[in-house]
């Protein structure tokens, strides 16, 4: 990438976290944050794709319980191209409830990465990281 002079300009990485529960929201933005990511915020399920679309984020991470729409509902909306997403967009789940059938629907609508609350801050930046460099 590079500026109107032709200057090489570094891309700062851009998360987009779709999450209802504002204390869980603003802990993840920090720690995004601290690792260099740009991170930008929705909390409605409802309206989830057009935030999507507007933020043009490297990688979303998506609550399954949302307002208006659940997580599982906005992933489908993702892998169908619904209100111009990229398909391919890397995706992590995060569930309060860790049960094997939450997972399994995860990874059948095509949830790149899943983790289940609570989890480690180093796990969560890790894996956002990871998810951003499949793609690149």
């Amino acid at each position: 990438m590079a500026d109107a002079a032709g200057r090489a300009v570094e891309h700062i990485p851009r998360v987009l976290l779709i999450e209802d529960e504002q204390n869980i929201a603003t802990a993840i933005s920090f720690l995004l944050g601290q690792a260099g990511w740009r991170v930008s915020t929705h909390s409605d399920g409802a309206t989830a794709l057009e935030a999507i679309a507007r933020h043009a984020p490297d990688v979303v991470v998506l609550d399954v319980m949302l307002p208006g729409r659940s997580g599982f509902d906005v992933l489908g909306g993702i892998r169908e191209g619904a209100g111009d997403v990229p398909r391919d967009l890397p995706v992590l789940m995060l569930t309060a409830k860790g049960q094997a059938k939450d997972r399994e629907r995860a990874e059948a609508l095509g949830a790149s990465r899943f983790m289940t609350k609570p989890f480690s801050n180093q796990e969560l930046v890790a894996a956002v990281t990871a998810l951003a460099r499949s793609t690149a």
